[in-house]
């Protein structure tokens, strides 16, 4: 693989800064001699940028020169040039004008972190969830053909750990067959987050030996997997030499059939830090040192995340029942599963990212005598709402739903906000969803999840920091009261990490001379009679969560006060009906109305009988 240069050798690129490059015909006239020095600039500001930021930096280090060679030879946006997943976006947003946002990135109002419509006429579709992009891609071509576009190419660049879900088998199935022009560029760094594992790592393995491919200069074509599927094959191609990408990206570009381009590339190529991290290659980082890569220090105890919290749970409970196994979709230290991996490496699945597989094959574990414990961002388990309810649920089977990242996330904005679980999961017939409100009751029920045998349970927590443990006065059934008054006026119901929200309304309202009982029912569904008890005795009851309103937490109680003939007013606080952008967790609760004053705020107006201003949903419909 070609050594990238040192920082002093290019030449300077001659009054071509970054942030004025006005977009990818820039990119096709700078001479060829002057890529090498624009590769390095590009790493540069990755570096600066996203360590100041944070974001996914490993991903991107690993595609500048293919990003440059594929703005070289097509022609975006009248050829599509589609990103799997948009993770590896970044250089891509570089050359297409937008190198100045990055002073912003993933904060509000400034430049997302994945692929954007809004942002750039280039950025044909904002894709952050794996294995789609083939089939975006065999859409456009599609497309093309009906409209009389032949002689616009259609690109979809795809990681080899992107390649492992179904559905991209799928895409190709249907592009190997078609004969349209569509170039399948494969990203391959043996890497999601962690190293590829797999029967199609071991063939893409077999393609970089000498002597189990053809030279891309020789007309015979290679037998292999990409072949058998109607595929021209074309690599595999050093992914760090611009100029052998761009010859065989040309070539692709004048067969007009499918084309797969096999580009080796490494991880966080020109980043010391990131080459040598074996975790993770720097694939996503927080704010962090631009020499070392390292974190900022701290002062103070360190903090502790949900993520590690349940990790360790999770590993102190597989101690106690061998029938405890793991399954993780290609997120083994991200969703905290490595400490269990390491002890019992035997117990502890890697699917690859396969969500739907990864479900029906824990479904197949329940089956076989085991209790498995699938632990998924929130924002991913939308992928396998099908398995769940067909796979798991129809047939009662103990398994175990961890959603890490459940309500707000943060920088990553849209399409990883985890604001769906609870409405998708209340669907499913017999499925119990627990909501801990701090690293205590993550344990407990936890637990509880695991110990239930009669179906699938579900246990959700946020991203970041887990807070101080907040105490109940008392527990009558499963529901905890955390604090409570001798006047029996509002039922503030608070739904997992809410807690601290609600404790610090209540205190607000109190002042006021409103009594105001603080309930966290532990357990969503089932809903407890106790809650229902708790809820007749009130004179109101306010519910919140940091779900979406539509089929949520409060929408389950308030059906539940219908069916059981409980006529208190209940009004339900949590986020829009909306696609919610980027930005930090606490701003983005606010912006939805779920801040302590917001939330005594709404306890009033509910009281006096106003409408309770929801935060408005984007297609104009109720929230």
């Amino acid at each position: 693989m070609t050594k990238l240069p040192d920082a002093e050798s290019p030449a300077p690129l001659a009054g071509a800064h970054l942030t004025t490059l006005g977009g990818p015909h820039d990119v096709r006239a700078l001479p060829a001699g002057q890529l090498a020095a624009l590769a390095q600039d590009i790493r540069t500001l990755l570096i600066e940028k996203v360590c100041a930021a944070g974001g996914h930096l490993g991903p991107n280090l690993g595609v500048v020169e293919l990003t440059i060679a594929l703005h070289r030879v097509f022609d975006s946006p009248r050829d599509a040039i589609l990103f799997d997943t948009g993770h590896q976006a970044y250089v891509h947003k570089i050359l297409t004008g937008r190198a100045a946002g990055f002073d912003r990135l993933r904060q509000a109002g400034g430049l997302s972190g994945y692929p954007a419509r809004e942002e750039s006429v280039h950025d044909w579709c904002a894709n952050s969830h794996a294995s789609t992009a083939l089939s975006y891609a065999d859409g456009v071509a599609k497309a093309n053909e009906l409209r009389g576009h032949q002689d616009r190419s259609v690109v979809a660049v795809i990681g080899d750990g992107a390649m492992t879900g179904g559905m991209a088998w799928e895409a190709l199935n249907n592009i190997g067959a078609s004969q349209r022009p569509v170039v399948v560029v494969l990203n391959d760094n043996g890497r999601s987050y962690a190293p590829t594992t797999g029967a199609l790592t071991d063939h893409l393995r077999t393609l970089q030996y000498p002597g189990a491919h053809t030279s891309t200069s020789d007309r015979t074509e290679p037998s292999n997997l990409f072949t058998q599927l109607g595929f021209a094959y074309l690599g595999p191609v050093d992914g760090h030499d611009t100029g052998a990408l761009q010859s065989v990206l040309d070539q692709a570009r004048l067969m007009r059939r499918p084309v797969l381009v096999h580009a080796v590339t490494v991880k966080g190529w020109g980043f010391g830090p990131a080459e040598g991290d074996e975790a993770d290659c720097l694939h996503a980082v927080g704010t962090v040192d631009a020499v070392t890569g390292q974190p900022a220090p701290t002062t103070g105890p360190p903090a502790v995340s949900w993520t590690s919290v349940f990790g360790q749970a999770l590993l102190e409970v597989a101690g106690e029942r061998e029938d405890v196994v793991a399954i993780t979709a290609s997120m083994l230290r991200p969703t905290g599963l490595y400490p269990m991996a390491v002890k019992y490496p035997e117990r502890v699945f890697d699917v690859g990212i396969a969500e739907q597989h990864a479900v029906t094959s824990a479904a197949g574990l329940a089956l076989g005598g085991l209790h498995p414990v699938v632990a998924l961002y929130s924002t991913f388990l939308t992928r396998a709402a099908d398995q769940v309810l067909m796979d798991v649920a129809l047939h009662r089977l103990p398994v175990t739903f961890v959603l890490d990242r459940a309500g707000i996330t943060g920088p990553d904005g849209a399409s990883h906000h985890g604001m769906w679980d609870i409405s998708l999961l209340n669907m499913v017939p017999g499925m119990r969803i627990a909501a801990p409100r701090d690293s205590g009751q993550l344990r407990s029920l936890l637990r509880e999840a695991i110990a239930h045998d009669a179906g699938p349970s579900a246990v959700r927590f946020p991203k970041g920091t887990a807070g101080p443990n907040i105490e109940a006065l008392r527990r009558t059934g499963s529901v905890d009261v955390l604090s409570e008054s001798g006047i029996l006026d509002v039922l503030l119901v608070s739904y997992g990490p809410m807690a601290q929200q609600c404790m610090e309304a209540a205190a607000q309202l109190t002042e006021q001379g409103i009594g105001v009982s603080v309930v966290d029912p532990r357990w969503i569904t089932p809903v407890a009679q106790q809650l229902l008890d708790l809820a007749a005795r009130h004179r109101m009851v306010i519910t919140v969560e940091d779900n979406s309103r539509s089929g949520g937490a409060g929408s389950a109680l308030a059906q539940h006060l219908r069916d059981h003939a409980v006529t208190t007013p209940l009004h339900n606080l949590g986020l829009p009906r909306a696609f919610l952008t980027h930005g930090p967790r606490k701003d983005l609760l606010a912006g939805a109305g779920l801040s302590a004053a917001q939330i005594a705020y709404a306890v009033l107006r509910a009281r006096a009988g106003k409408p309770l201003a929801h935060a408005p949903s984007t297609d104009g419909s109720p929230t």
